[in-house]
């Protein structure tokens, strides 16, 4: 296999492992291995690091009633996940689903002094980890057997002060997750891998 002449070589040519290396313009940046790819501001947007997890499932029966944690649940196609009161309310619109990583559950727990925080005082159905939700803005990503449509951010409510204590509100401002229309449904279990596309 010829290499491209503007290539460098890494690792075994043979195996086409080499990656483009700009120039001055650049500083010599090493990009992907073996990839073509769009470096517009469209292709950047639509390229992720790695699939994502679904680490938590939770649905709220009632509104101020305790979320139920679950291991698996049935997203419904434009209504939301069979057991969660937006469901039982009739479903539809754009807060069918409510997701939060991870990674701002634990920033959010710096913020307020806490060691941890139980998913379930956020009122969130979904917990992801190793993708950024807000990067899902104008996609359709899939968890498991159902797909979904990033639909909004999912801003904080008056309730994380009562849930997290005095300034719980500010701690969760930018890190609240996102809201997801049900596209297709299925089953989604924990542990699903969050994929995008």
């Amino acid at each position: 296999m010829a290499r491209p002449a503007d290539f460098s070589v890494i690792g075994n040519e043979s195996r086409g492992s080499w990656v483009r290396t700009f120039g001055s313009a650049m500083n010599g940046s090493t990009v992907f291995a073996g990839e073509d790819f769009d470096n517009s501001l469209h292709g950047l947007m639509a390229r992720f690091p790695q699939a994502g997890r679904l680490d938590w499932i939770g649905l709220r029966p009632r509104s101020r009633v305790a979320m139920l944690t679950v291991q698996a649940a049935e997203a419904s196609r434009d209504q939301g996940l069979v057991g969660d009161r937006h469901l039982l309310r009739g479903g539809g619109g754009k807060r069918q689903v409510t997701l939060i990583q991870a990674e701002h559950i634990v920033a959010v727990a710096h913020m307020v002094g806490r060691d941890n925080i139980n998913p379930g005082i956020l009122r969130r159905n979904l917990v992801v980890s190793g993708v950024n939700l807000l990067a899902l803005k104008d996609h359709q990503f899939r968890i498991g057997a159902a797909a979904f449509r990033f639909t909004g951010l999912c801003h904080p409510c008056s309730r994380m002060e009562e849930a997290l204590g005095r300034g719980g509100y500010n701690a969760m401002r930018g890190h609240g997750g996102i809201t997801a229309a049900v596209i297709a449904e299925g089953t989604i279990r924990v542990g699903d891998s969050v994929e995008v596309g």
